[in-house]
């Protein structure tokens, strides 16, 4: 694809929003949570990890605990025990019970509804305050940059990169802000069922001539597949 400018990079974004809101009419966050603490703990235990898998910690786990004083007051071990299949568990239950000590501590056991309250929280990034504010809240302050979103913005050309808080700035600019939460679940429930990283199933990709498939090759079956494993 030619340089684009701005001006059309922007209006070839509206396109691919448009077309992927038409695809994914239901496109929500598939972290199962039922308040804002729930989804915060859930986040949290999502890094390096699959929804899938944190879905099923998290059944049992608020069972178990339900207020953030049940996690502040609660043996860390035992916290660390139940999300343990997660992955990097003692530094995830970490974080859970001082987020929660703080959130007693600081605002009546309540998940504020600010980026800066939530991010000065343990464990809590500007992706994670993000899903919070975005999902639990309705509240749009930034994009949710995470490993789909950082790969198919890449590979649509959007931006270029890895650093999240770079990307997350570059596509505020080319996203409208009304839909700053729900284009990550837009790019990640298309990542998941379309744009796999190494087999894109670009011959009926619904955005397929809005792409121009950055890092992807035709190999000797015909089939497209990621240029390197190097590559966004």
């Amino acid at each position: 694809m030619p340089r684009e400018s701005n001006a059309d990079k922007f209006t070839r974004t509206q396109k691919i929003l448009s077309a992927l809101k038409r695809v994914y009419p239901d496109a929500h966050c598939e972290l199962n949570f039922s308040s804002p603490l729930q989804l915060l703990v859930a986040t949290i235990l999502s890094a390096q990890c699959t929804d899938k898998r944190v879905n099923l910690v998290t059944a049992e786990l608020f069972k178990k605990f339900k207020t953030a004083k049940d996690f502040a007051a609660a043996p860390l071990a035992e916290i660390e025990e139940a999300v343990k299949s997660t992955g990097f568990f003692r530094n995830k239950a970490k974080n859970i019970q001082a987020c929660c000590v703080a959130l007693v501590e600081k605002f009546g056991g309540e998940v504020p509804r600010t980026m800066d309250e939530l991010h000065a929280l343990a464990g809590v990034g500007r992706k994670t305050a993000n899903v919070v504010l975005g999902n639990a809240f309705g509240i749009n302050v930034g994009v949710v940059v995470d490993t789909h979103v950082t790969r198919l913005s890449n590979r649509l050309g959007l931006v270029k990169g890895t650093d999240a808080v770079k990307l997350e700035q570059d596509l505020m600019k080319l996203v409208p802000p009304k839909d700053w939460a729900l284009f990550s679940h837009w790019l990640i429930w298309h990542g998941r069922r379309r744009c796999d990283a190494r087999k894109p199933d670009c011959a009926i990709c619904e955005i397929k001539n809005l792409c121009p498939q950055i890092g992807v090759k035709i190999n000797n079956k015909g089939t497209k597949e990621r240029r390197n494993k190097d590559e966004p």
